[in-house]
């Protein structure tokens, strides 16, 4: 069957349970041009198959498939919580309130609290001031100014409209965080790995593993994770001359993640990630180098979860302070999406591989 979009899906999830198939991407099986038939279409794709000529697209199980299916769309929620803070701000800004100027996060709890007593009405600058959090970083005199605007009631009804739906965004992505965690329960210990990795999080952890599967073992080697994300550099060689170094395009998801935690990465300072980049930038510049890094947290997030190893920090070597600050904060963004977690000393834990990235 050919087919664009999601059409395919219908046939595959009906013949799924009786036989083993096989997505091929169609431009791996082009016909002359002029000659299109969908018999001879049909011939020269099993010809092909015949033959490894097929390039095939990886299609994950059917519990991998609810995993991604939940992460992606918590991702989209997310964007449109964040389309939803530029609409407010647009709002504010129509009411000639400057509130971003003086509260670092719009949406924060001061914020939110001013927010709300703009929609229900109220608009004397004094005392949607003392609705501020005593720790904003700036005087009482500059959030009075702030907030001294020109607030019609119509502006006071939109924004309510759009503090429910902020409302509803938070609601349901707190019950994604709970079906995913619920869903990944049993590999616990794959996300409590990646977790550790610098860069990354719980979160981050959760949409790797839902993208690759929790041992990633669709792919036999890192370069061929790499390969499929499109975090590895191309070859585009003519006569032993590479006229392209530029990366091929792979899974979306996984790209944008890797390139936010590389960034990430590289800002822990200390980490064998910040002097990997410092080495690099010179030579390359800063997104190659940030390219750079992404390509080697990828093959680090494979070694992790097709091993089963553990991180190790080849930087600067943390103190027991900041290991337990480490483990703490992770501990606590685990128990808040639904696991079970203990911390125990690494020296009490026999046999326990690592890796080296």
């Amino acid at each position: 069957m050919e087919s664009t979009a999601q059409y395919w899906r219908s046939v595959w999830l009906e013949l799924e349970p009786h036989m083993r198939l096989h997505l091929a991407q169609a431009f791996s099986n082009r016909a002359p041009g002029g000659r299109k038939h969908d018999f001879k279409d049909a011939e020269r794709r099993v010809r092909r198959r015949m033959v490894n000529e097929l390039i095939l697209s990886f299609v994950p199980n059917g519990e991998q498939r609810i995993w991604r299916s939940m992460t992606r769309m918590k991702l989209q929620l997310t964007r449109d919580r964040v389309r939803l803070q530029n609409q407010i701000e647009c709002l504010l800004e129509e009411m000639r309130i400057k509130l971003s100027i003086v509260v670092s996060n719009l949406l924060g709890a001061s914020g939110l609290r001013i927010l709300h007593a703009l929609a229900e009405g109220e608009t004397d600058p004094q005392k949607l001031a003392q609705l501020g959090d005593e720790r904003l970083q700036c005087t009482e005199e500059q959030l009075v100014d702030a907030l001294t605007g020109r607030v019609q009631p119509v502006h006071g009804e939109m924004s309510a409209l759009q503090l429910q739906r902020l409302q509803l965004f938070d609601q349901q992505m707190a019950e994604l965080n709970r079906l995913i965690a619920q869903a990944m329960k049993s590999h616990q210990d794959a996300v409590i790995g990646l977790a550790e990795v610098p860069g990354l999080g719980v979160d981050s952890a959760q949409q790797i593993i839902a993208e690759v599967g929790a041992q990633a073992s669709t792919f036999p080697s890192a370069g061929e994770l790499t390969s499929w994300v499109g975090t590895c550099p191309g070859k585009d060689e003519s006569a032993e001359q590479n006229h392209s170094s530029r990366s091929a395009k792979g899974n979306k998801y996984l790209r944008r993640l890797l390139n936010q935690a590389a960034h990430a990465a590289v800002k822990k300072n200390g980490s064998h990630f910040q002097a990997v980049f410092r080495r690099l930038l010179p030579r390359l510049g800063y997104q190659s180098a940030i390219w750079a890094v992404a390509h080697r947290l990828c093959r680090g997030v494979w070694k992790i979860l097709h091993e089963g190893v553990r991180f190790i920090e080849q930087g600067h070597e943390l103190g027991p302070r900041e290991k337990k600050k480490r483990a703490q904060m992770l501990a606590r963004a685990l128990r808040k999406l639904g696991y079970e977690v203990t911390i125990t000393p690494t020296n009490q834990v026999a046999g326990r591989a690592a890796v080296q990235i």
